[in-house]
């Protein structure tokens, strides 16, 4: 499959959002049960650390970073989403998309990446495991979903070389 990477654009929402259901109907992707609306999405990620995957003229994937907190002493730490198409999944499409994304994340100066991966999906484990990510824990019933517990591995992503000797003023 050819996969082109470009920015993701306002007018992709609609197709970002069925591709967002998609991973959410699994009920192994997110605790999020309903995909928000594009302004409420707009506004929890970052805008230049957004992407589509397009084959065939057609978007097959998307992934995006959000904030981990507001405050400044962690404006290089960011969230990792990646969604594949249901009809896509397992053609590499998630690791095409991950890798973009370390890109864009190193370009916007973040410094960490993390992801919170429910254990039972294996495949983006993988997929951030092959990108450069690592274990840190396990948070044991972190949340609940259709009524169950369910842990969530974290795992992160450090730049080798962004941050690296800078001093970063947070105010103290």
């Amino acid at each position: 499959m050819v996969l082109e990477i470009r920015p993701l654009l306002p007018k992709d929402w609609n197709r970002v959002r069925t591709i967002y259901e998609q991973g959410i109907a699994t009920g192994d992707a997110t605790f999020e049960t309903t995909a928000p609306s594009w302004e409420a999405w707009s506004e929890n990620h970052l805008e230049g650390c957004r992407i589509v995957g397009v084959s065939g003229g057609r978007i097959v994937g998307w992934a995006a970073l959000a904030p981990v907190s507001e405050r400044c002493v962690h404006g290089g730490v960011a969230e990792v989403s990646v969604y594949v198409d249901a009809d896509a999944r397992g053609g590499g499409v998630g690791q095409v998309l991950l890798a973009a994304l370390v890109e864009a994340s190193e370009r916007a100066g973040i410094w960490t990446l993390q992801a919170g991966i429910f254990p039972k999906n294996e495949a983006s484990v993988r997929i951030h495991e092959r990108a450069g990510f690592r274990q840190v824990g396990r948070r044991e019933r972190l949340g609940r979903l259709a009524g169950r517990w369910r842990d969530v591995l974290l795992l992160e992503r450090r730049s080798p070389s962004v941050g690296i000797d800078a001093r970063v003023d947070v105010g103290v």
